[in-house]
């Protein structure tokens, strides 16, 4: 419980009109520096001294990422469930707020411009892209012993770009599923998947975010090399978990933190990796049981580590 004195600390945080519009940005999704700047209209001065006094009254967290500044709710805590209760008295046709949507929508599609943009460029040599780091071969035989020997009943891979994790592991699937929001890349999963001779393999236009796949739909849910490209990583993770069944594994394949700041400037990284802690917390907020996670280290000086998460959903 708060005290007294700690109540009216946290209410005159939120309190203030930009620190109260920065806190229902955050529980959008997790935010530059720069981007609340670019929404609120103010200052970056200004907006991180609004922040810091957010996160000194245990409203925000604070992490940086490379060369980057990221915002996002507390986790928990007391102080995080007054702001909660906060936010949902607030009145969603507020014109202020309403603006801010639009501002951070606007924000969002720069991001998905540059994005589609990218992959538009890349997506014939993607593989080639990927490969760069750690040697493909050792991180394909790692994904199959963290996916298991299967048979599963139905794979699906969220963004799954060039296809490759489909014809990797679709041989021991009865069907597979693969999303991905660039034509491009589906279009180069398609002939692939077609070359490996995958019939029962459904390639489709969608969102990570909101799959509307039903819940548990798949006993095997492979997210690879995704998460550093997404605005809310956490939010993913929660819809691969809302897919996986019960007994079912979730594969995730993506980088430890690193510092190499021309992938946020040339190639469209978002975050520099991910810290085992933290994408613990977001396995255990899906409702799922981390089970394993391999590094595997690069050959050459400032490589990039690779890191495969495996997590399990409870049998019914």
């Amino acid at each position: 419980m708060l005290s007294a004195d700690r109540i009216v600390d946290v209410l005159r945080a939120a309190g203030e009109p930009s620190r109260l519009r920065i806190l229902t940005l955050l529980a959008r999704e997790e935010l530059a520096v720069l981007e609340i700047c670019k929404v609120l209209d103010q200052s970056q001065p200004r907006v991180s001294r609004h922040l810091r006094l957010l996160a000194e009254a245990g409203l925000v967290e604070r992490f940086p990422d490379g060369a980057w500044v990221f915002y996002r709710p507390a986790a928990e805590g007391e102080s995080r469930t007054l702001a909660d209760r906060i936010l949902a008295t607030l009145d969603a046709a507020d014109p202020v707020l309403l603006r801010d949507a639009q501002r951070l929508e606007a924000v969002r599609a720069e991001r998905r411009a540059a994005a589609d943009q990218y992959f538009a460029r890349n997506a014939a040599t993607w593989d080639e892209i990927r490969s760069l780091h750690v040697a493909e071969d050792r991180v394909e035989a790692a994904i199959q012993a963290a996916a298991g020997p299967g048979p599963f009943r139905r794979l699906v891979d969220l963004g799954t770009g060039s296809g490759r994790m489909l014809t990797l592991l679709g041989p021991r699937a009865a069907s597979c599923l693969g999303l991905d929001l660039s034509q491009q890349m589906l279009n180069v999963a398609r002939a692939r998947v077609e070359a490996a001779g995958l019939v029962a393999c459904d390639l489709r236009h969608g969102d990570i975010f909101a799959t509307r796949l039903p819940d548990g739909c798949a006993d095997l849910v492979v997210v690879h090399q995704v998460l550093h490209f997404l605005g809310d990583p956490a939010a993913a993770v929660r819809e691969a978990g809302r897919l996986t069944a019960p007994g079912g594994r979730m594969v995730i394949v993506d980088f430890a933190p690193h510092t190499l700041e021309i992938l946020r400037e040339q190639h469209q990284h978002r975050r520099l990796g991910f810290s085992p802690a933290e994408m613990k917390r977001w396995m255990t907020a899906a409702g799922l049981r981390q089970t394993g996670l391999e590094t595997l280290s690069p050959a050459r000086i400032n490589g990039l580590t690779v890191c495969i998460w495996t997590a399990e959903r409870s049998p019914a």
